[in-house]
C-alpha cells in the first residue's frame, strides 16, 4: 500500500499510532514520544511530518488529535459535554468544550457523550484524574459496569452494583467509600477512555 520505506524509529511511531488508533485513542505527541522511547517531543513532530509527507498519514492544521492514517476508516467524533468524578460528586455541566475521536465501526450507531474525569477514585483499574471517559447514552446498566450516576443533580463515574433495595456505586481506591442509594439516574455506561499527556 506505502512505497516509500520508513526507518526504524519512523516506523515505531507509525506502529504506534496505528494500534492507539485502532483503540479508539488518537495520542497526542507526548504520548507518542513516552510510548516508543524517542528523546523528545520535537523528534516525534519532525517524525509524524515525514509520516506525513510520505503518505502514511493525515492531520488536520490547527486541531489536537486529528491524526488519521491513510486508508483506515474515519473516526466519528464525540462531544466532550462537561466534568464528572472519580471521587466526591460534582455538579454536572452540559456544554460542549471539546471532542475527541471514536473509531465509526465501533460506535455501532450508538449515541456517545465524553466527560472530563476529575479524581482518584477509579485509580485502581486505570481510570486517572484528568482522563476523558467516553461513555454509551443509556438509561440502565448491569451489575459490575462502569457508569456514569447522577445523584442529586450531581455526576459521578463508578462501578454499578443493584443490590436489594438499593444501588451500590463502587469506587476503586481504598480511600474512598462507596455511595449507596435508592435515588440514581444512570447517564451512560462507560466503554473507552483517552489520556492526553501533554501537547
Amino acid at each position: 500500500m506505502f512505497m516509500k520505506k520508513l526507518t526504524k524509529s519512523q516506523a515505531k511511531v507509525f506502529d504506534f499510532l496505528k494500534e492507539s488508533i485502532a483503540d479508539g485513542i488518537t495520542p497526542s505527541v507526548r504520548e507518542i514520544c513516552l510510548a516508543t522511547g524517542l528523546s523528545s517531543t520535537s523528534t516525534v513532530h519532525s517524525h509524524l511530518k515525514s509520516l506525513e509527507e510520505l503518505g502514511y498519514i493525515t492531520r488536520t492544521t490547527g486541531l489536537n488529535r486529528s491524526i488519521r492514517i491513510v486508508g483506515e476508516e474515519k473516526a466519528s467524533q464525540v462531544p466532550v459535554i462537561g466534568k464528572v468524578t472519580a471521587g466526591v460528586p460534582i455538579l454536572a455541566f452540559e456544554d460542549i468544550s471539546g471532542y475527541v475521536p471514536f473509531p465509526e465501526s465501533k460506535r455501532k450507531g450508538r449515541e456517545l457523550f465524553a466527560l472530563n474525569v476529575v479524581g482518584e477514585s477509579m485509580k485502581d483499574i486505570g481510570i486517572l484524574d484528568g482522563d476523558v471517559v467516553i461513555c454509551e447514552k443509556k438509561p440502565v446498566a448491569e451489575n459490575g459496569e462502569i457508569v456514569v450516576a447522577m445523584i442529586d443533580g450531581e455526576a459521578t463515574v463508578k462501578s454499578f452494583y443493584k443490590e436489594d433495595n438499593y444501588v451500590r456505586l463502587q469506587p476503586h481506591n481504598p480511600d474512598f467509600e462507596p455511595i449507596i442509594t435508592d435515588d440514581v439516574i444512570i447517564l451512560g455506561k462507560v466503554i473507552a477512555l483517552s489520556r492526553d499527556y501533554g501537547a
